[in-house]
């Protein structure tokens, strides 16, 4: 066996050891990831009130709060808004008792199962309501501990940030410090920008949004103009779903094709809008992840932790983009996964010119 050959073979046990450390690990993991991005974030505010004499015990408190504020106010948004949505429970129970009637119909016509038969079938599959308890306390006793978890780990890391870096660099080489260093800091900084341009992007998207389908005539387009901007954080599946959302209750609420094809028109426009002006200019060319790329890391979060892990694929991605850029070995991965930006495309000379309009460097 050839040298280049046991290396590759090293790289790919390597590879999977990583991924299956991931999944089995993943109770420990996936809240100490979410507290780590969510510290990142707020870094520059903490930083920023640590400089104006606040004690850094307060200053990582108030970094909770805002955050537990900034949820609770989306939350409280969410469910005024939904409770419109709901005084129409009445209409949409109609129509599925009509579809269970179709379907029950259908399977009666071709099948030649009754539908007493069919009741029975339904009867005997259907789970008891203590297995339904037991499961619903389980998944609630569960997100209660990530929650615990996450809380923990954001107020630490913040607090304890500058020993984890001293720790790091420590483990470095001295000839390598000043490297590691730059590392860590475009790392924070990635995830920053990420987090921060996606929520910017996301509020330009409730706007746009919200014009597009009030002026179609939208029931409720307030809510559909959030749900289909905040499914924004996942790429490409997010704003699918939040519209094809939107089209189902719309068609279910009597909505004709003008109303249907007006959600869709609305949709391209925006994407459009999206893909071409808002992202390049919000999220940056640093964390720009090539859609091939994109797809593999969406598809291996929710393979290792669920739809937490479709949500944090993109950002994780990005600083593992960073890490490849600034590792010798590595470069070429980090080639790999990046986006290519053609300079001499329109496209880019167009962004280019807005960024400088805007003071965007």
């Amino acid at each position: 066996m050839t040298t280049s050959s046991a290396t590759v073979i090293k790289k790919l046990i390597l590879f999977f050891l990583v991924f299956a450390g991931l999944y089995y690990g993943q109770v420990f993991f996936m809240p100490l990831v979410i507290g780590g991005i969510l510290a990142t974030l707020f870094l520059p505010y903490c930083n920023w009130m640590e400089k104006h004499k606040i004690p850094k015990g307060l200053a990582v408190f108030l970094c909770l709060f805002t955050l537990a504020l900034f949820i609770s106010g989306l939350i409280a948004l969410l469910s005024w808004k939904i409770s419109d949505v709901v005084n129409d429970i009445t209409l949409l129970k109609e129509k599925a008792i009509d579809t269970v009637d179709y379907i029950q119909k259908y399977i009666f016509n071709h099948f030649n199962i009754s539908i007493e038969e069919q009741y029975k079938i339904l009867k005997e599959e259907k789970p008891s309501y203590t297995s339904m308890m037991k499961m619903a306390l389980s998944s609630l006793a569960t997100i209660l501990t990530n929650l615990i978890l996450v809380t923990a780990y954001f107020l630490f890391l913040l607090y304890y940030r500058s020993h984890i870096k001293q720790f790091i660099l420590k483990l470095t080489a001295i000839s390598e410090q000043k490297a590691m260093e730059l590392i860590l800091h475009k790392i924070a900084n990635v995830s920053q920008q990420y987090l921060v341009g996606l929520s910017k992007m996301i509020a330009c998207l409730w706007i746009m949004y919200y014009a597009g389908f009030s002026f179609i005539g939208l029931e409720n387009a307030f809510f559909f103009a959030i749900l289909c901007g905040f499914l924004e954080i996942i790429p490409f599946v997010g704003n699918i779903t939040g519209t094809a959302l939107t089209i189902l209750i719309a068609a279910m609420h009597g909505g004709n094709l003008a109303l249907l094809g007006g959600i869709v028109l609305t949709y391209g426009i925006v994407q459009f809008i999206q893909g071409w002006l808002l992202e390049p200019l919000m999220l940056g060319p640093q964390v720009k992840i090539n859609p091939l790329f994109t797809v593999i890391a969406l598809v291996l979060g929710e393979l290792l932790w669920g739809i937490p892990g479709i949500i944090l694929a993109i950002p994780l991605t990005a600083m593992l983009k960073i890490i490849c850029d600034h590792v010798e070995s590595l470069k070429a991965y980090g080639f790999l996964i990046g986006e290519i930006e053609v300079k001499g495309s329109k496209n880019f000379s167009f962004i280019k010119k807005i960024k400088r309009f805007v003071g965007i460097h």
